[in-house]
């Protein structure tokens, strides 16, 4: 079995029912699924961890959320090598750079040497029709199906 931590960021809700789907649909993997909000760790909590999916929703014109901005910076401080990663998060297309924040953690998860082993998943505000939740699930099994002991 293996430990995967879903860390996210939420201010309006949108993000957290993304964590919350993808959580839901990693049940028929058996894997421990563990979900904390980024405002409440330390980077160092991510260690114990297999795999990691961290969440973001993007806050004005492309910028992290005030937040995540301790937890980005403090992510340089760790050496994620062995570690599979992928990065969700919620946006809105009014937006010239949506859902920019996956982009960034994607980029920060690599210079931690994590395998980044889905591309982002980029939702606008919420997944509520069918295909956005498919699109969801499909990311989710992809990853939890990656994530061995």
């Amino acid at each position: 079995m293996a430990k995967i931590i879903i860390a996210f960021a939420s201010m309006s809700g949108n993000t957290e029912e993304i964590a919350d789907l993808l959580k839901e649909s990693m049940g028929p993997f058996n894997h421990q699924i563990d979900m904390m909000e980024i405002e409440h760790m330390e980077v160092e909590d991510l260690l114990p961890y297999d795999g990691i999916l961290i969440g973001s929703y993007t806050w004005g014109d492309g910028d992290l959320p005030y937040e995540t901005e301790d937890f980005y910076e403090d992510l340089l401080t760790l050496d994620l090598t062995g570690k599979r990663a992928a990065v969700f998060g919620s946006g809105d297309r009014a937006y010239p750079k949506f859902c920019a924040a996956v982009d960034l953690f994607e980029d920060r998860l690599k210079e931690c040497n994590a395998d980044i082993i889905q591309n982002g998943l980029k939702v606008e505000f919420t997944p509520d029709t069918p295909a956005e939740i498919d699109r969801c699930v499909d990311f989710v099994v992809s990853f939890a199906s990656q994530i061995e002991v």
